[in-house]
């Protein structure tokens, strides 16, 4: 194996995951995962694994070269926008190809009724009169832009708890990791009397039962959108991903 058949891959999604697991499978290129640490204890990869910030666009062009990177696929959430355009300017100092993994965006459907908001501010603003009880489906570390609704009644759900020192809103959180069922989902709005949701548009499958849920209620979603990604080469599956490597390397 040589150094050229070296990947670096900005994880942590399902498709990320998907995607090491491809790679672990082919000997001619060796894959390397990079995950933020913003979960304190992420589920295991099938490739190695680094954890934590690069220390900014010098910090990342730095780890390019000395690892001597042959190929830097982003496959980073679609709201973590600042280490996508880091990505994107590292690649373009060191000439590196760069290709962004980016799963489709979810699209309202007959039923739906959603409410467009361009950040979690936004969102927070319409609320008051729209619903008491919101279940907040948005992680941890926007609960704060919410915490002044004193008003109002929150579910709040998150992988892991948010630091004690963050301000939240008043209401229950609920510590669950995805995916989750219809079934599942349809019983927690009901049970909690949940009159709204407030969700990021993350697209994929494993939490887009709440909406389905939604829909069959009649709730409203309050749908926050998705920050503008940098230019760049995009797919939005994993073969596609496997395809640009192979083109991209030279490898059958």
């Amino acid at each position: 194996m040589t150094t050229a058949s070296r990947v670096l891959i900005l994880g942590g999604t399902g498709e990320a995951r998907h995607l090491a697991a491809r790679l672990a499978e082919r000997p001619e290129i060796e894959a390397i995962a990079s995950l933020a640490g913003r979960t304190q204890q992420p589920n295991p990869l099938a490739i190695p694994m680094r954890v934590g910030g690069f220390g900014g666009v010098a910090g990342l062009v730095a780890y390019l070269q000395t690892q001597q990177i042959a190929a830097l696929i982003d496959a980073t959430h679609p709201f973590a926008a600042q280490i996508s355009h880091h990505a994107a300017t590292a690649a373009a100092k060191t000439g590196i190809p760069h290709l962004q993994l980016v799963r489709p965006a979810w699209q309202p459907v007959t039923g739906d009724r959603w409410l467009a908001a361009d950040s979690h501010a936004t969102a927070a603003a319409l609320l008051p009169g729209l619903a008491t009880r919101i279940f907040l489906s948005i992680g941890r570390q926007e609960l704060a832009a919410f915490a002044h609704l004193r008003q109002l009644w929150f579910l709040m759900r998150a992988i892991e708890p948010p630091p004690p020192e963050q301000p939240q809103p008043p209401g229950q959180l609920l510590l669950q990791r995805g995916p989750f069922t219809l079934a599942a989902e349809r019983s927690l709005l009901q049970s909690h009397r949940i009159e709204a949701i407030v969700s990021k548009n993350s697209g994929g499958e494993a939490t887009v039962a709440k909406l389905i849920a939604a829909r069959e209620l009649g709730l409203p979603v309050v749908m926050v959108q998705r920050p503008p990604l940098p230019p760049g080469e995009r797919v939005a599956e994993v073969e596609g991903a496997i395809a640009w490597l192979q083109a991209t390397l030279g490898c059958g």
